[in-house]
């Protein structure tokens, strides 16, 4: 799937860049773009995990800090990482379907 799917940096996945919409796309390729996509957002919830490990971590730092400069920063690296969650439940939420001559027909995991 070269060219549908793009590193995010700040994510630490890829994530499918469409070049067309959708329904152009010929079952085949949808099938095999969903079959793609099912084996990132497996790695999804891993990639979270290993951000809530290094938020616990900067929880702790920060119960530590006297200097209030580098507490602040502690919070800022903490919101981001909490954002980078956040964005990467959304993305594991995503549940795109193959189009059909009638509509659409769900892709469900087992």
């Amino acid at each position: 799937m070269n060219g549908i799917f793009i590193d995010d940096k700040r994510l630490g996945i890829r994530l499918p860049h469409l070049d067309k919409p959708w329904e152009d796309y010929s079952p085949n390729e949808q099938e095999a773009i969903l079959l793609e996509w099912e084996t990132i957002r497996g790695l999804i919830p891993d990639r979270i995990a290993e951000l809530e490990r290094e938020i616990n971590k900067k929880q702790d730092e920060l119960g530590q800090e006297a200097d209030f400069a580098r507490s602040c920063q502690l919070n800022a690296d903490i919101a981001e990482l909490a954002s980078i969650v956040n964005d990467l439940w959304i993305w594991y939420r995503i549940a795109p379907s193959v189009s059909s001559r009638h509509g659409k027909k769900r892709v469900e995991k087992p």
